[in-house]
């Protein structure tokens, strides 16, 4: 069967700094219409800093959409046009004020594709070092260092909430087992 919606009409509802939306009216495969609210996002890198003694350097954040402090993997928006590489390494020295010798991609995930095109690539850094920390002005972060296999056992237990961070977690730890 052929799943493809076509679509018919295109709305956008709003243009945002960070986000675009758009309502989309759309032929389904058995021939009725439907309408699919969209978000349009540039897309996204994440990056787990590993240290030598398999700890991972993590941030904590406010997030206002749920509106609680997040423990997550660095991440940061890709800028128009960035290589999704480019911006993990200026995310990284950004948020955590380390730079790394090996930075290795673990594949990229769309975040919601139920409602939106954000694709996020997931990197892991090795062989960290300091560089300068140096977060944008509105971002507030701090760092804390945790084994990497608590962090494991967080996720399972539903201590980390955050999908790409969880993602990243458990696919480095199977990475390095």
């Amino acid at each position: 069967m052929d799943f493809t919606e076509k679509t018919i009409k295109s709305e956008k509802i709003f243009d945002g700094k960070i986000i675009k939306v758009k309502v989309d009216m759309v032929e389904l495969p058995n021939g009725s219409t439907s309408t699919r609210e969209i978000v349009e996002h540039p897309g996204a890198i994440c990056v787990i800093p590993i240290t030598e003694t398999k700890e991972v350097i993590m941030v904590r954040q406010f997030r206002k959409p749920i509106e609680a402090v997040c423990l997550e993997v660095p991440a940061g928006k890709l800028d128009e046009g960035e290589d999704p590489y480019q911006c993990c390494i200026r995310e990284l020295e950004e948020e955590t004020g380390y730079k790394a010798k090996n930075v290795q991609s673990l594949g990229s995930i769309y975040t919601t594709p139920g409602f939106s095109n954000e694709i996020l690539h997931i990197y892991l850094a090795t062989e960290l070092y300091e560089g300068k920390l140096q977060p944008d002005e509105d971002e507030f972060v701090e760092t804390e260092t945790i084994p990497l296999e608590k962090l494991v056992d967080m996720v399972m237990n539903g201590e980390i909430k955050d999908a790409k961070s969880i993602v990243a977690i458990l696919k480095a730890s199977q990475l390095l087992k």
